[in-house]
């Protein structure tokens, strides 16, 4: 019985050893999977944004009225013929 224990226990040591301190270690690997993890997820996010302009650039080379839209809000273009009312910043709050 203790030859097979020693054995059992020679080759658990072996086989943590190499797990703990291998070329692929166990911490490694779990880092590995983090970075991974956040690759995964950033590219989700780049998807999800690239779809978001794939579909402002359709509308944009369609649709004449967000281009009008975009032309006033984002640019601060207006048409001949339009009133342009300019305001004082307004001031902060409490503040005189």
């Amino acid at each position: 019985m203790t030859c097979r224990r020693l054995i059992l226990t020679a080759f658990g040591a072996a086989t943590l050893t190499t797990l703990v301190f291998g070329g692929q270690s166990l911490a490694r690997v779990w880092q590995m999977k983090r970075e991974v993890d956040g690759m995964e997820r950033e590219i989700a996010t780049l998807r999800a944004e690239t779809t978001r302009l794939v579909e402002v650039v359709t509308r944009l080379r369609t649709d004449p009225d967000y281009i009008e839209q975009v032309a006033r809000e984002d640019l601060g273009l207006v048409k001949p013929g339009d009133r342009v009312l300019k305001l004082p910043p307004s001031s902060p709050r409490g503040g005189r």
